[in-house]
């Protein structure tokens, strides 16, 4: 089973949809690449963003509702389109 498929069974246990969901990315401290992963995300999402101690990375937080398992996945395979970037 691949990863992606063991991942999206884990999400359908969720029984209530859509659901608040919250994603957590490290990227280096670019811009361009923050703005990138930034626009993963609906206008409505909650994003939040904490420099490392030595301002080399940038964690992002990133809360939006989602409406099922597919949507959280797409957003994930878009993100590690990203280079460097850390899904956590």
């Amino acid at each position: 089973m691949s990863k992606w498929n063991t991942f999206r069974a884990r999400l359908n246990h969720i029984k209530y949809w859509p659901q608040k969901y919250m994603f957590k990315f490290i990227v280096p401290a670019d811009m361009d690449k923050i703005a990138r992963v930034e626009a993963l995300f609906h206008e409505s999402a909650v994003i939040y963003r904490k420099e490392s101690q030595k301002g080399n990375f940038i964690s992002i937080t990133a809360k939006q509702n989602m409406d099922n398992a597919e949507q959280i996945i797409n957003i994930y395979k878009q993100a590690i389109k990203i280079e460097s970037i850390v899904s956590l």
